[in-house]
């Protein structure tokens, strides 16, 4: 007798992620509630489960969706504001002044902005820390992807927070509001070294203990930030954060730029995460992250495409590619950094720094999180190898379906769950909003 599911998935090509990388022509994903129970060839679902809901996508590339590791996705609003500038200059000079001006409404409506594009180029789950961020929850969850998120704490006010103990009972409240969520996780997101100090990096690295979560935080993203860390407290930006306690198998550190060997030691012992943000590093020429040497050393890599602001783009399929080529340029190595790895980072390492380990893979018992990819697009022919494809040849545009949770939030070129023309009229008045502060 067949089981019943939900719905099933037909493909034309199956991409699971599984442990053995295995890749299916005409397969099909049994999919009940919000979980897959069944991945195999289309006829051995067929065989073994029925379903009242078929979505026919054998023209299709079918895999997991992808996991944006580290982004601030409201920062959509600054897109193109202030390009070609180093680090510090582009923050202090031109990012943190409109950004004291922030709203709810304005990081509300670029995070959906923001959510639209990712869901548009196959983005599922994404890793966000930024600030107001209720207003980002609020989109995300109307946007209906998946989300690791957090207030971007700092030792100074913010547009959300007076001051450091309003900050702290701030995080405790969104962590109890999205406790039982079951697409929102929370996380407690210390900016940066810089923008901190000693007792506040170590009261985040206990209160993420004590709350059970995920710890995320901007470090030695540049060499910059490594000198101000020297100065101001006697030791570079990771030893400074063990000695604090920060470093844990919770903690995800987004670039990881600037990093010696004892310090990729150090990451290696304290089993954290990095969030590779390969595009946003060569943008602001920080520099290229140690990648190889760090997959090598066994420190799980997940890839990020940082803000919009300080990457123009929150496209995970140009971010694969770039990382995929920055690094056989770096080590002059045309083996290193293969496109399975690439795509590991972006899927089952990306769910792991992002702290959604049941997603990433297309297996029985993980999330129903996947996109398809139309094959009739020209650069996607001729087909020899799918994973080759996802990283070097598809650009994000062949996204036809993003599913998450088996929902279908984007479905045919069309979000189904917001009003797309609306929201563009709203970007247009928030664009009308920033020239106005800019122009004084």
């Amino acid at each position: 007798m067949k089981q019943h599911c939900d719905r099933i998935i037909r493909a034309g090509v199956l991409v699971t992620q599984d442990e053995q990388r295995r890749v299916l022509g005409d397969a099909a994903v049994a999919v009940t509630g919000d979980t897959i129970t069944a991945v195999d060839h289309a006829d051995v679902i067929a065989a073994e489960w029925s379903t009242d809901a078929v979505s026919d996508l054998s023209g299709m590339l079918v895999m997991p969706g992808l996991v944006n590791a580290h982004t601030h996705v409201a920062m959509t609003f600054l897109r193109g504001l202030a390009d070609d500038l180093p680090l510090m200059q582009w923050l202090t000079e031109h990012i943190f002044p409109v950004e004291k001006h922030l709203s709810v409404e304005i990081v509300e409506v670029s995070a959906l902005l923001g959510c639209a594009e990712m869901a548009a180029t196959g983005t599922t789950t994404l890793c966000d820390m930024y600030l107001i961020e209720d207003a980002t929850f609020k989109a995300v969850d109307r946007a209906g992807l998946r989300m690791q998120g957090g207030e971007g704490l700092f030792a100074f006010p913010s547009p959300a927070y007076a001051c450091i103990e309003d900050a702290f009972e701030l995080v405790r409240r969104q962590h109890d509001r999205y406790s039982s969520h079951s697409r929102i996780r929370h996380a407690v997101m210390p900016h940066a070294v810089y923008t901190s100090n000693p007792e506040m990096l170590a009261r985040c690295a206990a209160l993420a203990g004590e709350l059970g979560c995920g710890l995320h935080i901007h470090l030695a993203e540049t060499a910059a930030e490594t000198a101000q860390c020297l100065a101001s407290f006697g030791k570079r930006p990771i030893p400074y954060c063990r000695d604090l306690g920060v470093l844990s198998p919770r903690t995800t550190v987004a670039h990881a730029v600037d990093v010696t060997d004892d310090e990729l030691e150090i990451l290696r012992e304290s089993g954290i995460c990095v969030a590779h943000n390969p595009v946003s590093n060569m943008k602001l020429a920080s520099g290229a992250a140690r990648v190889p040497e760090m997959l090598a050393a066994g420190i799980c890599v997940g890839i990020g495409t940082d803000g919009a602001a300080s990457n123009n783009g929150l496209n995970m399929f140009t971010e694969m590619k770039t990382c995929a080529l920055l690094h056989k340029l770096r080590y002059a190595d045309p083996t290193c950094v293969p496109a399975a790895t690439v795509l590991d980072m972006a899927t089952t390492g990306g769910a792991k720094c992002a702290g959604w380990p049941e997603t990433g893979a297309l297996v029985p018992g993980a999330k129903a999180d996947l996109i398809a990819l139309d094959l009739s697009a020209p650069n996607l022919q001729p087909l020899y190898s799918a994973v080759s494809h996802i990283v070097y040849a598809a650009t994000g545009h062949e996204v036809t379906h993003t599913m998450v949770g088996g929902e279908f939030v984007y479905e045919n070129g069309r979000h189904t769950r917001f009003d797309y023309p609306a929201l563009l009229r709203e970007v247009a008045s928030i664009r009308r909003w920033v020239q106005k502060k800019i122009t004084g």
